[in-house]
């Protein structure tokens, strides 16, 4: 995205689905104008005056509220009464742990740009501190486009670039592994310290529908995996399934897009989330001997689980 012409066109397929999609909730539509036009005005000033992203982010509240921005933005896409969560067993086990110093990464599938926005909604009333101060591993884009960037100041983010936009721009690839290995400095700062909740999509990307239009979560990658595997190495962590059905608030593109500036459509409907027991990725059934076959497995392990928990809603 290079332009305002270009962010123009973006805003105007994504106002009319927002307008409609809030008026289906009850919403008038100047409400949706309002949120449209402070989203658009912030997504201008990114523009001109992009926000760098340092290895670690710290949500910012301060003179703006990117947070609360964020949840009462993409709040009103989500059907309340039709949408559910399971695991609140889970949710205060781990907001226990979390008290007395240990961490909780939780391994998930990711459907929508907004899924933080979407978590921290669904948790705001039981669990608002967990709701606030989780700490969610971010991609590129999310940290580069205009239109994301608003919702991204208002998260605790890691900030790393994928293997494909590393590999994509030649020139800036060594400045970008040095970032991936400040980010994963910090990730392991993090857990050491303790009392962290993560949130990471293994995956790499957002769920798409497959050939047969059956949207299920994509499979996860071993590699990604096991990185954020070690890096908690030696602190008191422990591993969750989470499965998340979001997909209707504002479904991603058809095809992954290089360029930035995707069309954004939104749209009224339930979520679903659900988190699973704790997991042991060092004695599971089945897990093989061999190390690199290990990886393997580990990851179909933890994807065996989070898909369960997704084809229960």
């Amino acid at each position: 995205m290079k332009s305002e012409r270009a962010l123009e066109k973006i805003f105007e397929r994504f106002e009319a689905t927002y307008v409609k999609a809030l008026k289906q909730n009850g919403f008038t539509d100047s409400v949706a104008i309002e949120n449209i036009r402070t989203l658009k005005s912030l997504a201008l000033k990114e523009l001109s005056d992009p926000t760098l992203f340092e290895a670690y982010h710290k949500m910012e509240r301060k003179p703006f509220d990117f947070y609360r921005f964020g949840l009462d933005f993409f709040g009103p896409l989500i059907d309340e009464k039709a949408s559910s969560f399971m695991g609140e067993r889970e949710l205060d086990e781990i907001e226990e742990n979390l008290r007395i110093g240990q961490n909780a990464i939780l391994f998930a599938n990711h459907q929508t740009e907004p899924d933080p926005q979407i978590i921290s909604f669904m948790l705001q009333d039981k669990h608002p501190r967990l709701a606030e101060e989780m700490i969610f591993v971010a991609g590129h884009r999310v940290t580069s486009d205009p239109v994301a960037i608003p919702f991204s100041r208002g998260r605790n983010l890691i900030c790393i670039f994928s293997k494909r936009h590393i590999e994509n721009d030649p020139d800036q690839k060594e400045a970008r592994i040095l970032h991936n290995r400040k980010a994963m400095e910090k990730l392991k700062s993090l857990l050491k310290e303790g009392g962290k909740c993560i949130y990471v999509a293994p995956s790499g990307g957002r769920d798409r529908p497959n050939e047969q239009n059956e949207l299920l979560p994509a499979m996860f990658d071993p590699a990604s995996l096991e990185l954020f595997r070690l890096m908690a190495t030696g602190t008191k962590t422990r591993f969750y399934p989470l499965a998340m059905h979001t997909y209707e608030i504002m479904p991603p593109p058809e095809k992954v897009e290089k360029e930035l500036g995707e069309t954004r459509e939104a749209g009224f409907g339930p979520v679903y989330l659900a988190i699973g027991q704790a997991l042991d990725l060092d004695h599971f059934p089945g897990m093989p001997e061999e190390k690199s076959l290990a990886r393997i497995k580990r990851a179909e392990y933890v994807y065996s689980h989070v898909l369960d928990l997704y084809l229960r809603k």
